[in-house]
């Protein structure tokens, strides 16, 4: 009887070791490169130099990070595909990321070899989470499949959709690493952990960020006294004195079709001159009236009569021609905006659309069509990945905006790491769609809440308060907000503004004003839009209705 428990006993930690050791990486056991015409199929007499003609992709470790460098001289690197052979077990769970923002789809879900996450993913066997992702920051877009024997990470180091032209150049393609959680440890803090691991050094506000936005009941149709009518009937609201709300004026200031190469000493520059005029002016205002200036622009939009020349190759000849970032006259320009926006007062800027500018597509079509861009397109120069090309174009509007806030809006998150202070994270909520609300909103914060302050302050995006949508659903969405920790922006329409919600905002602006620890979503490995939650300590259900 002892023989046959020790035996037993012997056999359980022998699988227990075998599964732990499965989902450690080391060497990969393929790697294959593809060019604009061929696949090549490298080959290594020790697993970490793979080479073939001329190219070669090298792996080495640094502490616990597994560094991939890609050197090719004479051919063009489209993409390079690593395979690990490594058995999963068919009760796990895993749960992915989004490109860029994320779209209400997100979840955990069992396994799907046809599935692609971006960045990194999470699996969870019941026992124990792991993570697989690479450093934010990375060169490449990067993307992981998983299969009941193998996991694949592809690294896309395309320009546009050409292959990359590195000459001499040897590409830092990734930096791989892994998470392993503790037994007993819950997958949101495991998640945490992770993200905490792939992005060491965050950019964050120095005071949590709450406020105000016009979009999600304006909808453009804004105007200065419009954005002044509000904030005198929000400001009084926000109680704290040591850490004033923001008022983000969004997309309706900027006159259409306006011509860029204007004169930078302007004040009125390219605002809509019957709405808005002075934009200095009303920055000023917004700051007497107790809240911080904020502002939304579309840095790579294009002036009608810009050259043709200076327009990304994809978009010449469309209504909307874009700005080539990787054209120094064009990246002068899209930093004299920020310089300009800071001049004017501003402490935040918003900065929009510069993912769907440059590839074309929104994330959803990216995962469902399996690729970021499309077409036959390349940059002006050649010479870096569409990565490092919008790397580039973040870390210039980082250094021409001071000490101005950011948040990216449509933008790369995992590259935007390090760089903005936030991030909005999802797809637009709604101030007329309750359901768009529940989709976008709930979903997004659930499962992205764990990048906030480890990636950037996560923005979930606003409540749209409007009449359009019942107060008791809305109220919710906001209590979400104010107690999760994440940054609290509020679309308030002022018809909609009664006692009651007057005296709820104030609530919700007294705890979003202070840090919190942030909100963690109990149910969220059994439902896409969890309705139970940690908050400020205690469990608080939701009835989120449909």
């Amino acid at each position: 009887m002892k023989t046959k428990i020790i035996l037993i006993t012997l056999v359980s930690i022998l699988v227990l070791s075998c599964k732990q050791k499965a989902q450690v990486l080391g060497w990969p056991n393929q790697v294959k490169v593809y060019t604009d015409s061929a696949e090549f199929v490298l080959t290594s007499n020790d697993h970490q130099k793979w080479s073939k003609d001329g190219i070669e992709v090298i792996f080495s470790k640094s502490k616990d990070i597994i560094n991939v460098d890609l050197s090719s001289p004479s051919k063009n690197i489209k993409n390079i595909k690593i395979k690990w052979v490594m058995q999963q077990i068919d009760s796990s769970l895993y749960m992915g990321d989004h490109w860029e923002r994320s779209y209400g789809d997100l979840s955990w879900q069992k396994l799907s070899s046809t599935s692609t996450m971006p960045w990194y993913f999470m699996s969870f066997d019941g026992n124990v989470s792991m993570g697989y992702g690479v450093m934010t920051g990375c060169h490449s877009f990067a993307s992981w499949n998983v299969a009941k024997d193998s996991l694949i990470l592809n690294l896309d180091t395309r320009n546009g959709t050409n292959g990359v032209e590195l000459a001499t150049r040897i590409l830092r393609a990734a930096e791989i690493v892994c998470y392993s959680g503790k037994t007993g440890e819950d997958t949101f803090t495991s998640a945490v952990n992770f993200c905490k691991l792939m992005s060491p050094h965050p950019r964050l506000p120095k005071q949590p960020v709450y406020g105000i936005n016009d979009w999600y009941f304006a909808y453009g149709n804004n105007s200065a006294s419009l954005i002044m009518k509000t904030v005198n009937l929000m400001s009084p609201l926000a109680k704290d004195n040591n850490n004033r709300p923001f008022c983000v004026i969004d997309d309706g200031w900027i006159k259409k079709d306006a011509d860029l190469d204007y004169n930078w000493s302007s004040n009125y520059a390219v605002s809509n001159p019957t709405t808005f005029g002075d934009m200095a002016a009303l920055a000023s205002k917004i700051k007497n009236a107790g809240m911080r200036p904020g502002l939304w622009t579309r840095p790579l939009c294009a002036s009608p009569n810009e050259k043709v020349d200076n327009i990304l190759s994809r978009t010449r000849g469309s209504k909307y021609p874009i700005l080539d970032p990787t054209i120094p006259a064009n990246m002068d320009k899209i930093r004299n905006y920020f310089k300009l926006y800071q001049k004017w007062g501003y402490e935040m800027v918003k900065h929009d659309y510069t993912t769907y500018d440059i590839l074309g597509k929104w994330g959803f079509e990216m995962i469902r069509d399996g690729d970021i861009t499309s077409g036959d397109w390349s940059f002006s120069d050649k010479s870096k990945t569409t990565a490092e090309v919008l790397l580039d174009l973040y870390r210039n509007i980082r250094q021409a905006s001071g000490d101005m806030y950011l948040i990216g809006c449509n933008t790369v998150g995992h590259l935007a790491a390090g760089i903005f202070e936030l991030q909005r994270i999802g797809d637009d909520t709604s101030g007329k769609e309750w359901a768009r609300t529940l989709k976008m909103g709930v979903n997004t914060l659930a499962f992205r809440a764990c990048q906030h302050n480890t990636f950037f302050a996560a923005d979930g995006d606003c409540v749209g308060l409007t009449t359009d949508i019942p107060w008791q659903l809305n109220k919710q969405w906001l209590q979400l907000l104010a107690e999760s920790g994440t940054p609290l922006f509020i679309s308030a329409q002022p018809q909609a503004l009664g006692t009651e919600q007057k005296a709820y905002i104030e609530k919700c602006f007294s705890i979003a004003a202070k840090s919190s620890k942030v909100g963690q979503p109990l149910d969220w490995m059994r439902t896409k839009t969890p309705s139970k939650w940690l908050l400020q300590g205690k469990e608080v259900q939701f009835e989120w209705g449909k």
